[in-house]
């Protein structure tokens, strides 16, 4: 049987009883038709678990936990560095690059930047709609946005950056080497700056990747870098 999952940020244990806010509570009662002692899934970032629908009482739906099913998962950490882009794109970006495994999304401004700001609770809510749907424990964490210098000098020898250049030749990855987390870095739509570039092919611990001979926009970009990361990760 296939159940509706949730966030639910707070903590969660055997026989809990407590509520979903006004928004989760419609969401089950008015949209999919849940009743009481009808059950659901609860999860956060310990885990997942079964709850039972003890009462709906003026819209509010309260429940109680009646069993305990996955633990914390023991995920391979993949970040994404990138640059905002417009809203249609980018939330596309954000929503598979969640599916797909991403366990941080930092927000960076570079040179070429056009958009240089963003919604954060809007870009939340995308990445809690994404893991419940893709059937994910741990929640992708975001950033606030940053230069890249701050960027590059913050994650100094803690991550293995994978630099996204069309102007490489590198196309092969071996990152079995390295426990570090592996962070793809996206330019922007106008491309790196040469001082950008520079700057990042100087940072320890770089490995060059050319996706495609074309010329691919952002989001395309991400999503086809996670891929094949993910793929490298599995062999």
């Amino acid at each position: 049987m296939s159940y509706i999952r949730l966030f639910f940020s707070e903590r969660l244990s055997l026989n809990l009883n407590s509520k979903l806010d006004k928004s989760q509570s419609h969401y089950l009662n008015k949209v999919m038709r849940i009743k009481a002692n009808e059950n659901f899934l609860l999860f956060n970032n310990n885990g997942e678990w079964e709850a039972k629908i003890t009462e709906i009482s003026k819209g509010i739906v309260e429940f109680t936990i009646v069993k305990h099913l996955r633990s914390k998962e023991n995920l391979k950490e993949v970040w994404l560095a990138f640059s905002p882009i417009k809203s249609k794109y980018f939330n596309f970006m954000i929503q598979k690059s969640t599916e797909l495994g991403v366990t941080k999304f930092i927000p960076i401004i570079f040179d070429r930047t056009v958009v240089r700001k963003i919604n954060k609770e809007r870009l939340k809510k995308i990445i809690i709609e994404s893991s419940e749907q893709s059937n994910r424990i741990n929640i992708p964490l975001l950033e606030n946005p940053q230069s890249l210098n701050k960027f590059l000098n913050t994650n100094k020898s803690k991550i293995d950056l994978i630099f996204t250049d069309l102007n490489t030749e590198g196309k092969k990855l071996d990152l079995q080497k390295s426990n570090k987390p592996k962070c793809v870095i996206i330019g922007p739509e106008g491309d790196f700056s040469e001082k950008e570039r520079k700057n990042i092919l100087e940072f320890a611990g770089v490995t060059q990747m050319r996706i495609n001979a074309n010329i691919l926009r952002s989001e395309t970009a991400a999503i086809s870098s996670i891929a094949i990361i993910n793929y490298n990760l599995n062999l």
